[in-house]
């Protein structure tokens, strides 16, 4: 199976056997950032393209990053790639700790 890899900002030396291990890196290790739409912070990574997907419409986000429509579907197929595999509850609780 394919490992996990970070690659926030080139940080394409950090790679987990487990997508929950990146989350809690992703989460604990990398700075915050802030929603373009709405300005809350939130950590990079899984946690950023949930938010911005979840929270927002599609438009609002291509018109707040000038994302294209290649850029939103491959960030669409992280966010779905990542709850189809990983304990969202279990990062969620080891970031709590």
């Amino acid at each position: 199976m394919p490992r996990w890899q970070c690659a926030i900002d080139g940080d394409d030396s950090a790679s987990f056997d487990r997508a929950e291990d990146l989350m809690v890196h992703q989460a604990a290790e990398h700075d915050r950032v802030e929603c373009k739409v709405c300005g809350a912070v939130v950590p990079d990574g899984y946690f950023a393209i949930r938010h911005a997907f979840d929270e927002h419409s599609r438009a609002e986000y291509v018109r707040a990053y000038d994302a294209s429509a290649t850029e939103v579907r491959r960030r669409e197929k992280i966010k779905e790639t990542v709850e189809d595999t990983a304990d969202i509850r279990e990062v969620v609780d080891r970031l709590n700790e």
